[in-house]
This record gives structure tokens, C-alpha cells and sequence, in this order.
């Protein structure tokens, strides 16, 4: 998943994007939205503290969901 991940998310200009893949055990963060597409993207594996840019200001915790999402 790159940049073009959610088109109707950086549409909407929505400045930061957390994706959570339980598949391979990572986060993607995307942001610095531009028409429908994401200019960055920051892959990191579960367990890291992400400072996102922007407006946001407040750091995303990382740590795997456990069986909080099924």
C-alpha cells in the first residue's frame, strides 16, 4: 500500500492517516495529503510511537491490537 492508499481520505484532505496491517504486524502513517493521494508514508512495525506531522501534536502509540480488533 502506497501513497494512493486512501483516495477519499487525503481527499478530503485528512492530514494524517494511521493504517493498522495485523497481517504483517505494521503501521503505515500517511501524510501530507495532495488531491487523492499521500505525499509520505511511514511503514513501522508494531511497538513504535509515531510523532506524526501537522496539526496532529500528539504522539500514536503503535503496540500490537491484540484482540482488540477481530
Amino acid at each position: 500500500m502506497g501513497p494512493t492508499c486512501c483516495p477519499a481520505c487525503a481527499g478530503a484532505d485528512i492530514p494524517v492517516f494511521r493504517l493498522i496491517d495485523r497481517g504483517s504486524a505494521e503501521v503505515r502513517v500517511f501524510s501530507r495529503p495532495d488531491g487523492d493521494r499521500y505525499e509520505a508514508v511511514r511503514i513501522l512495525p508494531f511497538g513504535e510511537t509515531v510523532d506524526p506531522p501537522g496539526p496532529v501534536g500528539i504522539p500514536l502509540d503503535t503496540e500490537p491490537p491484540e484482540n482488540r480488533v477481530r
